[in-house]
């Protein structure tokens, strides 16, 4: 298209040049086209704009009226929807190629008649007043530890001045989780912003027991740190858009520093949070001025953090067994039939006793899911070997996949045995190592050779039937004590 420049161009060009066409090209246009402006003696925006109006008849004037009254009941109907509606009402009075038209005319009704859109408000940020966060998936990453997929969540918070932002590596949304998020980030950042906005929360609280329990514990969470509570409407979460736009742009990175490093997989969780925390730390560093700003005017920590674990006073039931939080684990047999005290953090839960910690494991991710560690119950396993056929929990006896062949190779072999030929090599696993009793029978697996409890043990290069070492100790003579005594008299 032909500019007003290029026709000013044009007529200065046509007094220096003698050639017209050389005058046309040197000002970008066509030979024909420069006559043209030659001959009108104008520029293209002084030109009459060219009528417009309609080359064919409307299809749909006729079922205008009946589509416009869809629209007014459901304005949230679609063309294609209205188009195929026609279709079935009035066969073959469309085709699919006029689908188009009933677009470009819902368009303009729309834009001219339709309902009034929804106003979104610029907000104008002050320093130190309000914070966000809110829990961001990571799966479509892809990160790996030690080539095991990896599914976690980001506890992420943003402080809305600045863009500060920080987060914390968790596995549900939970009370726990959040809580730990929070304080990592408060406690990183050094100080206390005015208010903290979320949305509903609506998962992390079907994650408890119960709305009411949830609702007192993040109540004297922001108590605790003197922090104000926003949430955001149900399904808006457009109002919580500074921290769900930094999920966007945090995960972007995340992508762009996976690529540059060239693998996705870590060898620890521990590595994978350096590697998130170098990566926040650099995208903090550009923000460092406004930062100082929110710094001057937030509030100070208080002394100490504030506990985020869940405890839960449970009972050990006879099979060694307690429920904390929907879940079932495994204590030491020894616990059957005491009061403990289970504390759920974000990760793990610590069993207490008599204010001693006793036990601790990673805690279930999810409801109504079980972790028996075989070490708690292999002493009476042994003792009462039927009873493994038929345990409820039997597939948490097979610490690797190697004791899972392991055990159908004795069942082929053994038959009615094989139960307490493998919970002997259990215990020879519990009480002595697992890692070594799994290369054992990775090596008898592989040499196709027979398994039992003995040849492991052999392998393992002890004898748990070697004979008790004799002692001996010396006769005391008792005349010792005499001299004593004599020696006591001398002193009084």
């Amino acid at each position: 298209m032909v500019t007003d420049k290029q026709v000013r161009r044009l007529f200065a060009l046509v007094k220096t040049e003698g050639n017209q066409e050389i005058a046309a090209s040197k000002a970008g246009m066509d030979a024909k086209t420069a006559r043209k402006y030659r001959r009108l003696g104008q520029v293209p925006s002084e030109l009459a704009a060219a009528p417009r109006w309609r080359t064919r008849e409307d299809p749909f004037a006729a079922v205008w009226e009946e589509v416009r009254e869809l629209l007014e009941v459901n304005t949230g109907l679609e063309a294609k929807t209205v188009f195929e509606y026609l279709q079935r009402r009035y066969p073959g009075q469309f085709e699919d190629g006029q689908l188009r038209t009933l677009q470009r005319r819902l368009k303009i009704w729309r834009a001219t008649e339709g309902p009034a859109r929804e106003v979104f408000f610029s907000q104008q940020h002050s320093p130190g007043r309000l914070a966000a966060s809110d829990f961001t998936h990571m799966e479509e990453l892809q990160v790996t530890i030690q080539g095991q997929s990896f599914p976690h969540l980001i506890y992420h918070f943003v402080l809305s001045y600045s863009n500060w932002e920080a987060g914390t590596v968790c596995f549900s949304e939970s009370f726990e989780s959040l809580c730990e998020g929070l304080q990592n980030a408060i406690w990183e950042l050094g100080k206390v912003p005015l208010r903290h906005r979320t949305d509903r929360l609506s998962t992390a609280v079907n994650n408890t027991s119960n709305l009411a329990e949830f609702t007192d514990r993040y109540e004297g969470l922001l108590r605790y740190y003197g922090l104000q509570g926003e949430k955001t409407q149900a399904g808006h979460g457009n109002e919580n858009g500074d921290v769900e736009q930094r999920h966007h742009r945090f995960k972007r990175a995340v992508e762009q520093e996976l690529l540059l490093r060239g693998s996705r997989d870590f060898v620890s969780l521990e590595d994978y949070q350096q590697f998130l925390q170098a990566l926040l730390a650099r995208l903090n560093g550009g923000r460092r001025s406004r930062l100082a700003e929110e710094m001057a005017v937030m509030r100070e920590l208080p002394e100490r953090r504030m506990e985020s674990c869940k405890r839960e006073r449970v009972k050990v039931d006879s099979g060694s067994l307690i429920y904390a939080d929907r879940n079932v684990y495994s204590v030491p047999s020894r616990l059957i039939g005491e009061q403990v005290e289970a504390r759920l953090y974000t990760d793990r839960v610590e069993i207490w006793y008599g204010q001693r910690k006793v036990e601790q494991m990673a805690r279930l991710r999810g409801r109504r899911k079980h972790r028996v560690d075989y070490r708690h119950i292999i002493d009476w396993l042994v003792r009462k070997p039927g009873a493994f056929a038929h345990y409820r929990y039997r597939d948490e006896l097979f610490p690797t996949s190697r004791f899972r062949m392991a055990f159908d190779s004795l069942q082929e072999k053994c038959g009615p045995r094989a139960p307490k030929e493998y919970l002997q090599i259990l215990e020879l696993a519990a009480k002595d190592s697992e890692a070594k009793v799994d290369q054992a029978l990775h090596t008898l697996l592989e040499l196709e050779e027979q398994i039992t409890a003995k040849t492991i043990k052999a392998m393992l290069g002890f004898d748990r039937c070697a004979p008790v070492r004799e002692v001996e100790v010396a006769t005391v003579d008792l005349r010792v004590f005499d001299q004593l005594c004599g020696v006591g008299e001398v002193l009084q």
